[in-house]
């Protein structure tokens, strides 16, 4: 089985060594999105924003892959400050609906350019 790597403009590039999402047959492996603006490469303002934001950048590349959100199997969420969990459930209730994904929720440190909130996943797309 190849491996297809997906890549948008609608999400921000990477940042780094590695691609927005990698495709091995019907399952997509989405890489950590952050709350940057694809357009101007900016962090959003505020832990609301920053959600949002890395909601619309999962979307974006799972679009790209084929799919959307309603495809995800698994999501891991990362939060320098765990007292912003119910504000994720908030909002993700907005971009996803039942049955939700399997989730994981963990408090980090520090995350890439001082986010607040990062989020990856895994789709299996039919």
């Amino acid at each position: 089985m190849g491996r297809q790597i997906i890549s948008t403009a609608e999400a921000p590039q990477a940042i780094g060594t590695y691609s927005q999402a990698v495709k091995v047959g019907t399952t997509v492996y989405l890489s950590g999105q952050i709350g940057l603006d694809p357009a101007s490469m900016q962090m959003a303002e505020g832990i609301e924003a920053q959600i949002h934001r890395v909601f619309q950048n999962l979307r974006a590349v799972a679009e790209a892959a084929g799919g959307s959100l309603t495809d995800m199997a698994k999501l891991n969420v990362f939060l320098t400050d765990l007292g912003h969990f119910a504000k994720v459930n908030e909002i993700m209730a907005q971009y996803f609906s039942q049955p939700y994904p399997a989730r994981a929720a963990v408090g980090v440190a520090s995350l890439p350019r001082n986010a607040l909130v990062e989020a990856d996943g895994i789709l299996e797309l039919n």
